[in-house]
């Protein structure tokens, strides 16, 4: 397993309209696209959205975010989401093996 770990500062005044779009809108179709996710977080200020989104291999990426961004709810939504977010910051991560 691979992951992304997303950091999204979000807009002033958005952050409870941005939990709602994640929670009702975003989470099941990652989820439709074959995508997992790992955890979410608010950081104490409620100025940052972070997640992990996980997938089987780093090949996997790609395959599962073409689905995801290439849908037809993406493409209807892409403007509104994307409203939310000031900035965002995308790390691939791996677990560690011992």
């Amino acid at each position: 397993m691979v992951g992304h770990l997303r950091i999204y500062t979000i807009n002033s005044g958005m952050m409870d309209s941005w939990v709602r779009v994640f929670e009702e809108e975003i989470v099941p179709k990652v989820k439709e696209a074959g995508m997992g996710i790992q955890a979410a977080w608010v950081n104490q200020e409620r100025t940052q959205f972070i997640w992990i989104r996980t997938y089987d291999s780093i090949e996997d990426i790609e395959v599962k975010e073409a689905a995801f961004y290439g849908s037809e709810f993406w493409k209807a939504n892409v403007g509104r989401i994307r409203g939310h977010l000031a900035h965002r910051e995308i790390v691939v991560i791996e677990p560690l093996t011992s």
